[in-house]
This record gives C-alpha cells, structure tokens and sequence, in this order.
C-alpha cells in the first residue's frame, strides 16, 4: 500500500440520498449502520472529492431562491431586498455562515466515569502537585503541605491550550493550533483558509499539539516532545500508558473556491439570472475539487524532539473507514500514543467517517455516538444515532469493531456505559407527528434504554426498555454494574431504577417523582446516589428555582427514596457541575462533597463588587444527609483581575477543587486556594496568575 505524506484528517462526506436538484433532504435511516475500510488511495481521494463536491452543491443549492418556493420564502420571509445600507444582501466571496517528603494519606483526582481510565481535563494532580492550564500558560504548584502552596513555575504553551494529563513526572497537554507550519490555512498544497466552518485553530480545520513536558524538576519543566496532529482537539482519555486521543477536523476546501456570486441589487432582483451565476459557480468549485490531489486534501503530521530537529510522517489509506450512513460531513480520528516509549513512533490511528458526538471508553473500548442528520423537520422522521466501537484491545493502535443504530439521542457521555461486554444506551427519542395546519409537524418525545452486544462487525441489539416518561426528555443518567439509573424532566423528576441483570430483558423497577431535576448522578456505594441539579417548583415560577444536592437511597430498586436534600443559593445561582461531571468533587475518604458556587449578593450598586465566586463544600452522611462546612471564596481574585483588564469571558470564578486529607483547595482562571476544612473562611495560601490573552 502506497503510503501518502501527512497524517490524514481531513473532513470527509457520504453519498446522500434522495432530495431536490440534489440536495440531501430527509435521507432516510441506515438501520444496519456499518463502517468498510477503503482498498486503496485513489478509492480514499475519489471517495473525499465526490463527497467534497455533494456538499458543496447542496450547500449552494440551498442559497437559490427556487430552493425556497414552497417553504415560506427566505427564511420564512419574502425575497425582498431592502433599500439602503440595511439590505439583506450576502458579501460576496466567504463561506456560508456555518511534597517534600511525603504527601498526604488521600487526594481526590479527576472525577472519571469509568474506573482506571483517566479523562483528560485543565486540572490535574497527584496529592503534592497541582498543574493548572490557563491561558496560554501552564501552571506548576506545589501543593503539599497545603500551607506552602505556591507557583513552582509556568511554562507559555503554543495555541489553546485545552486539557491534560499527567502520568508520572510527564505532563501531557493537548492544545488547538491554526498549522502546523505555521501558516493560516487548513493544509499544505495551496489549501483554503477554513472559514467556510470556522476560523482556523479554534472553529474549523486545525491542528492538535501534544506537548510532553518533565516535570521531574518542578521549578524547571522542560518540553521534550512536540507532537502536530490534523484535527481539532475532541476529547482524550488513558488507561496505563496507553492515551487515545479524539479528534475531529474540518473540511479543507481549495484555494479559489467562492460561495456567493458579486452580489448587486440588479441581480438580486434577477432571479433566473442569479441562478445561472450560482450553476456557474457551483462548476468552477467542482473542477477545483476535482483537480486537488490527497496530498492537499490531507495535511501531514509533524513530530518535533527536544533538540528541535523536525520529521513528518504519513498514513495508510486503509486506516480511513466509510459509512454505509448518512451524516453531516465530518471525520473522527482515534490515535494511540504511548506515554512511556522510549523512542518516537507514529501514533496509531484510526479514522471514521462521522462527526465526533459523544464519547465513552473503557480500558478495552472506545465507543462514538453521532446523530443522523435530520436534513428537513418533516412529519414522519424520528431520530437516531449511529454508535461506533473501536476496538482498544491492544494497547498502542486502535481498529474499528462495530456500529449499530441507536433510535433516539444521547444526552451525554453517562448515556452510554460497557458491562461485561454489553453496550448499555440510554436515549431521548424525539418524533415528528402530523399537526393540522403545520406541513412539518410536532415534536413528541419518549425515552427508552437499550442494550447491545457485539456480533461480528454489528453490535446487535439485545433487549429494551419499555418507553419512559413521554412528553418528557432525559436530563442525566447512570449505569452502575447491573443496575442502571435514569432521571428525566418536564416539571418533576422521575427517577427510573433498572435492573439490568439479563441484559435481553432491561426491565424498570422503580420509580419516584420529586420536584426539579438532577443533571449528575454520582454512585455512593451501592446503595446510594449524590445527585446535583437544580430544584424547580412545580408550579414553574423561575424564582424559586436552585442548585438542589440530593441524596437517594436505592437499596430497594422497586421503592427509591429521596432521602436527603439540600437547596443552595438562588435562582441566579449557577455552578459547572450542573453541566460538566469533572466540576463535581466527592471525597469519599472524609464524606466530603465541593461543588464550584457562583451568584450576586447584590450588597454594592456595582454588579461586579456584589459578584460571588466559591467553592461550597458539605458534608454527606448517608443517615444525616448534608451539613454545609463553609466555602472558599475567590471574589477578591476576580477584583484584582478585572483591574488588569481581563477579558469578561474568562471570569475566574471557581471551577474545579482539590481535597487532600483535611485540606481543600479552590481552582479558578486566575489562580488557586486553600483552607483547612474546620476553616474555609480563612485562607492558608493562595497562588494567583498573570492577566492572560490569547495570541493571534
């Protein structure tokens, strides 16, 4: 097999069915969903350039004005051109808008889903180390004992510095990059800037750096390795030495294609003639597809060592998988790299043809859910997801196993979860009904829980719920060994217990309602769940809405019981553990739970010096419920921040904590922080960061 120069990520499209003038319009569900692996390189580029050359048309297709007859006119509006500078006319060229000694007896860590396989996130530790991404910097602290906390050092990162991890005395940061060579576009070989998606490095085509850094020496990191990816950064997890790196990319259109005719008011007003232009543009962008080579279409990976002496490296065409499906264009890669070895090796890939959606792994394998695009809310069409596993059984390369189609979405990662080789799937199935008088239809929604199992290349289904909840949608879930957990919403909560023990049978046991939602279900043994969400009356008033902490009690699948709650702040209260596990710290070893706490006091008549930014922390006694221990507070950081002219985007309210032993440590944007838990008021040290920006 001839092997091309660049490691291949580029953005890849499907053979689309049905649809008007061609364009993809409800394509209809791929039921035996499957991914084939191309023979050749000239199958890889015919197969990227037809793909390439649909999209477009479909694209461009839909800027006609006879694309709209029928549908209410442009955007439900007539095609009229308002007079003066407010005409809603396109710009022409573009693209469519799209410790010393010892440490302490216990530490928390990441909050991971599944056991041993760790999750890349912008906070890691290790009980006497705490490294910090912020800005474009890395922050190493020495964190133990918690009274000497303090910046060791930090090290300016290159691009978006996005997660980490830390293995032994190595950090591993994953950072967004416009190129790899430096330059503004997606590619090398005369390929386009990616704004058609995005700018490049944050939004469209980009790279991925992976920047290994010896921390070995806490005041004097060194970078030792330096490695560019195609795609923009996903997601990451690691189990061993083994890190499977996610990445998604977009698509590298040539240089010279254009998007939109020199609009005048004459040829608005034209419409026959604007469409012949739009024909005409839409064969000069097919002859410049066409006449593009792989090498363009696929840019190459970079490999920088300590000494600065650069290689580039290719990839195989046979590591790249179609799909059977219709999807949106997009492509994910899966690459293996191995945290210990000694010399510098290629990292194995696997590429599948689909956007990125969810992703859950264990030790052995990585599972993908994306959803089929609905190309037209008609009546009729209900939804569902296309879930790829990748085979992570050998420890540095992955491999495609199998698909399935899923009916319905996921909400998150905890939607999906592996148990003795069964694929447990908790979905939101979302309808279009027929409606009088409205030719698209409703929405109606039901849930259910599915389980598969690998047969061949097909993960086969096994069993499934009945449906749950209708009307309503899921808002978190949880499998725990053979029992699973699922809460949806509308204005109560219903908490479903499953018992999952014959996986052809997944039969619901229980149920309990209780006002307001939970977003995380976070196992306490095996009898329990700690629950964060937000409490919502029943009768819908928005101000007596809070973040609600919830205890159950699940030893009785058939009779769950709500048995503690806690309501904390107001209705203008917001925490990131409502939407992002990771922000979510439960200690175990002293029953301690922290969530990040951000509200307005409203003390002062300027917003900002009412602004409150903590780390709240409870005590969670299975028989007691929850006893509030005080809160770190960081609303002095965010003063002498804005004083330096922060941006407001970057806001350094809390978002992460630490515990070690009796100690709790605070992470924000603009620095860390940490008190004894018998004092949280009282701070015993604090590390504070430069006012950072991104460079171009």
């Amino acid at each position: 097999m001839t092997k091309h120069g660049g490691l291949a990520l580029a953005l890849l499209g499907v053979a689309a069915c049905g649809g008007e003038n061609g364009i993809p319009k409800n394509q209809p569900v791929q039921l035996e969903a499957r991914l084939e692996a191309f023979e050749s390189c000239a199958a890889l580029e015919s197969y990227i350039e037809d793909s390439a050359v649909l999209d477009m048309r479909s694209t461009m297709e839909r800027t006609k004005p006879s694309y709209w007859k029928g549908r209410g006119g442009w955007f439900g509006g007539p095609l009229e051109v308002a007079d003066g500078a407010g005409a809603p006319v396109p710009t022409s060229g573009g693209a469519p808008p799209a410790a010393p000694g010892s440490g302490p007896n216990d530490h928390t860590g990441t909050n991971n889903q599944v056991e041993g396989v760790d999750e890349a996130d912008f906070v890691k530790n290790d009980g006497t180390r705490i490294f910090v991404l912020s800005g474009q910097k890395l922050y190493a602290h020495r964190s133990w004992p918690a009274e000497s906390l303090r910046v060791e050092s930090s090290l300016t990162l290159e691009g978006w510095p996005r997660q980490m991890f830390l293995h032994g005395d190595k950090v591993v940061v994953f950072s967004t990059v416009a190129d790899a060579s430096g330059g503004s576009s997606g590619g090398s070989g005369g390929m386009a800037d990616c704004a058609a998606l995005g700018p490049c490095g944050y939004g469209g085509a980009s790279f991925t750096k992976m920047t290994t850094v010896d921390v070995s020496d806490l005041a004097a990191p060194r970078v030792t390795d330096e490695l560019y990816l195609p795609g923009g950064y996903h997601d990451a997890r690691l189990a061993g030495s083994a890190a499977r790196l996610v990445m998604r990319d977009a698509f590298r259109w040539p240089s010279g294609m254009r998007w939109w005719p020199d609009y005048t008011q004459e040829l608005w007003n034209d419409q026959g003639r604007l469409e012949k232009e739009l024909d005409r543009l839409m064969a000069e962008n097919e002859r410049l597809i066409r006449a593009s080579s792989l090498t363009q279409w696929l840019p190459e990976g970079r490999h920088k060592r300590a000494d600065g002496t650069v290689e580039t490296f290719g990839y195989d065409c046979r590591d790249f998988h179609k799909t059977n499906a219709p999807t949106r264009l997009g492509l994910v890669t899966v690459a293996s790299l191995d945290l210990e070895a000694r010399t510098f090796q290629p990292p194995g890939r696997v590429s599948l043809v689909t956007e990125p959606g969810e992703v859950y792994a264990t030790a052995s394998a990585l599972y993908l859910a994306t959803p089929h695009w609905w190309w037209w809310p008609e009546a009729g069409q209900t939804d569902h997801t296309y879930v790829h596993k990748i085979d992570l059984s050998q420890p540095h390369s992955a491999s495609y196993a199998a698909s399935a189609t899923v009916q319905g979405h996921l909400l998150n990662q905890f939607s999906m979860d592996e148990h003795e080789g069964v694929l447990r799937v908790a979905t939101t199935i979302s309808s279009r009904v027929a409606e009088p008088g409205n030719e698209w239809g409703r929405t109606e929604t039901t849930n259910r829980l599915f389980t598969y199992a690998q047969r061949g290349a097909r993960l086969e289904l096994l069993g499934q719920s009945e449906e749950l909840a209708k009307g309503e949608r899921i808002y978190s879930a949880r499998f725990v060994g053979k029992k699973g957990y699922v809460v949806t919403f509308r204005q109560v909560d219903p908490l479903f217990t499953f018992d999952l023990s014959d996986p052809a049978h997944p039969r619901k046991v229980g149920e309990l309602k209780v006002p307001g939602f939970s977003s995380y279900i976070h196992p306490v043994g095996d009898t329990h769940l700690l629950t964060v969400g937000m409490q919502v009356p029943e009768n819908g008033d928005w101000r007596g809405r809070a973040i609600k902490l919830s205890l159950f009690d699940v030893s009785d699948l058939a009779n769950p019981r709500e048995t503690f709650t806690q309501q904390v702040g107001t209705a203008y209260s917001w925490s990131e553990s409502l939407y992002d596990h990771k922000a979510f710290t439960y200690f175990p070893a002293k029953g301690l739970l922290a969530i990040p706490f951000m509200d307005w006091s409203w003390e002062s008549p300027n917003y900002w010096d009412s602004f409150v930014s903590e780390l709240r922390v409870f005590r969670v006694d299975l028989a007691a419920g929850f006893t509030p221990v005080g809160a770190i507070s960081m609303r002095d950081a965010y003063q002498v921040i804005n004083s330096h002219q922060w941006s407001w985007v970057y806001m350094p309210y809390v978002r992460r904590s630490v515990m070690a032993d009796d100690y709790v440590y605070a992470v924000t944007d603009a620095g860390v922080r940490v008190a004894h838990v018998g004092n949280l008021a009282q701070p015993l040290a604090t590390s504070r960061f430069s006012p950072f920006s991104f460079a171009p």
